[in-house]
């Protein structure tokens, strides 16, 4: 059985900066966003990580071979149609009843198992211990802890949703992009929907939870400001016992990182060598203050809970 990674939460949290620096850590080797493979990967031909398109990424060849024969005997058709059926957030509640017999768990069913036979086959082909898969989506978790063959080990990657609010309003281009130019720019949300959002899907996760699901909260801040231990943390999470020097692609301020094979994601799969840690708080100054109050009154039950008021200083308490 496998053990599985799932960095989950709304994206612009952190959450490929952190699947990247687990990406260092012997015995832990990251995916990227596995949800999008099919049709970016497999359908598109887009780059991977390590920059060389899908079809001729060595390792991503030799996972398919492993999982499906190829990834010619993989329906992708049929991968689309369950992901449209039920990877999406408000299936969360059917979801959460467990498997049954309604198209929507077959759904999840099918989703699950083509996922299970990635985490193999990748676990197989790069000798690692634990897969980091970092699409984040919390119906796709929902699919996943169902499985039986998956041992599931979400990180909750939680940021401020102010800060999250105003990343999601930037023009952020998708370099791995060779087909289509309408996907050259990643999608962009207005802050009220992102405040919903936030709302919703953090939601979604913490309720993993109370059904048995192994969930561990990272800070997107806690990661950028103390990255030795949140690193460490989410090793422990994922039952790797490891030693200090296998941190020490970690100094103040930066990681240093390799190319990866990240099948999908942020255009910062792409980084090597020294990346800087700092926190990106320019929505405090940037994120007109109308934006701000509103996101902040939407959110402010979850940012109570996730202790992100009360300090001056923007630190979660």
């Amino acid at each position: 059985m496998t053990r599985v990674i799932f960095l989950a939460g709304l994206g612009r949290s952190g959450t490929t900066l952190l699947e990247r620096a687990l990406g260092e850590i012997p015995g832990l080797q990251p995916l990227g966003e596995v949800t999008h493979l099919w049709r970016r990967g497999i359908g598109d031909d887009e780059l991977c990580g390590c920059g060389e398109r899908f079809s001729a990424c060595p390792f991503w060849q030799a996972v398919g071979e492993r999982a499906f024969g190829g990834w010619h005997n993989v329906d992708l058709g049929a991968i689309a149609r369950a992901r449209n059926d039920a990877e999406r957030l408000w299936r969360v509640p059917e979801l959460l009843l467990g498997p049954g017999g309604s198209s929507v768990k077959a759904s999840a069913r099918l989703i699950a198992e083509s996922h299970r036979r990635v985490y193999d086959a990748a676990a197989a082909v790069s000798g690692a211990e634990v897969v980091v898969d970092s699409s984040k989506h919390p119906a796709l978790a929902y699919c996943l802890r169902s499985d039986a063959g998956i041992d599931l080990r979400v990180v909750h990657v939680v940021r401020d949703s102010r800060g999250v609010a105003y990343s999601w309003t930037k023009s952020v281009e998708r370099p791995e992009s060779t087909t289509d130019s309408s996907r050259r720019q990643m999608t962009r949300y207005a802050p009220i929907r992102s405040a919903l959002l936030w709302s919703a899907e953090n939601a979604a996760v913490a309720l993993l939870r109370p059904v048995g699901t192994r969930v561990l909260l990272a800070r997107y801040e806690s990661f950028v400001d103390e990255p030795r231990t949140v690193i460490a943390g989410v090793a422990r999470h994922a039952g790797l016992d490891i030693d200090p020097e296998d941190l020490d692609f970690v100094s103040d301020g930066a990681v240093r990182l390799t190319p990866a094979h990240t099948a999908s994601g942020h255009p910062l799969r792409f980084a090597s060598g020294q990346v800087a840690l700092r926190r990106d708080d320019a929505w405090r100054a940037e994120l007109p203050a109308v934006h701000r109050l509103a996101v902040g009154a939407i959110t402010y039950p979850q940012l109570v809970r996730y202790r992100y008021t009360g300090r001056r200083d923007g630190r979660p308490a």
